[in-house]
């Protein structure tokens, strides 16, 4: 083909990158390029061609199928790494001590009821379990957005679901239950609590509500809590991310999460020790203690 048809790699070449070797306006610039659409698009240029010849002639030329890669960061706070370590020396600090030290989190928000959950699970042959077309918020049964608090030190773990809003409130009563059932038991001599979090959400370093809840707690418990932050953009080195939520997410693809029981038992499961409780920011709904 190349040898009836000389200008075929040239043009194949300036459709591909219209923008650096190209008309700035082909249509191609606004179009998926799979190897029919150039096809075609050759065709009509004059320069009659079959995909699968389009597609060879792009491997030749060094191109192939690639995902978006994520690489490309903002600007960098030349105080982010000193952050980290001054958050590190806090940690071992407090364990030196015998103080707990938590890492808190809000989970994504998931849909509750016979929606698709990505990943994958093994059914007998030709019978996929069956899930709604559309992702349209039950009215009756909404979403939940589980908090985790996670015991840096004990490696133990709370989850609190909520069923209407993710507050500051909410954010606080997790850490409460958790002292309350758990943290309590395992520091009797405990006199201070640190807290790791991630800079926004319901437990931002700005948001007052957080604070002036934090403050009940500690009049409460008379423990003396320290928040330690972590940087904008930096959430994935969040303890929690990577020892809960992470298992957490693996263990329910697949599977529809069709009511709030379902919730809290594929989140027990991969759990050392739990205790769980489904309740909105207002008023509690109902308790499940699972322990492993």
């Amino acid at each position: 083909m190349t040898v009836h048809d000389p200008k075929l790699v040239e043009a194949l070449g300036l459709l591909v990158e219209p923008t650096a070797r190209g008309d700035p306006m082909s249509p191609l610039r606004w179009t998926c390029k799979s190897t029919r659409k150039l096809a075609l698009a050759l065709g009509a240029q004059g320069h009659p061609v079959s995909h699968t010849k389009v597609a060879q002639l792009l491997e030749d030329l060094g191109y192939s199928l690639q995902a978006n890669r994520k690489t490309l960061e903002g600007k960098g706070s030349p105080d982010r790494d000193a952050q980290f370590r001054y958050i590190n020396r806090c940690v071992k600090i407090f364990q030196h001590a015998g103080q707990p030290v938590i890492s808190v989190d809000a989970k994504k928000k998931e849909l509750v009821g016979g929606f698709a959950n990505k990943g994958r699970e093994r059914q007998p042959k030709g019978r996929p379990e069956r899930v709604r077309v559309h992702d349209f918020v039950d009215p009756e049964l909404g979403k939940v957005c589980p908090y985790g608090v996670y015991d840096m030190t004990d490696n133990c773990g709370w989850v609190s679901v909520g069923i209407d809003h993710d507050t500051a409130q909410f954010a606080v009563e997790s850490v409460r239950r958790w002292w309350g059932h758990m943290g309590n038991a395992c520091y009797p001599k405990a006199h201070a609590l640190l807290v790791t979090a991630d800079g926004g959400g319901s437990n931002a370093s700005r948001n007052r509500l957080w604070k002036v809840e934090l403050q009940k707690f500690t009049d409460e418990t008379n423990l003396r809590v320290y928040v330690r932050h972590f940087p904008p953009g930096t959430s994935k080195w969040n303890k929690i991310e990577h020892r809960m939520f992470c298992h957490i997410t693996q263990n329910w693809r697949g599977r529809p999460l069709i009511d709030h029981e379902v919730v809290v038992n594929l989140i027990a499961n991969i759990l050392h020790a739990v205790i769980f409780t489904v309740f909105t920011s207002f008023r509690r709904v109902r308790i499940a203690y699972l322990l492993h």
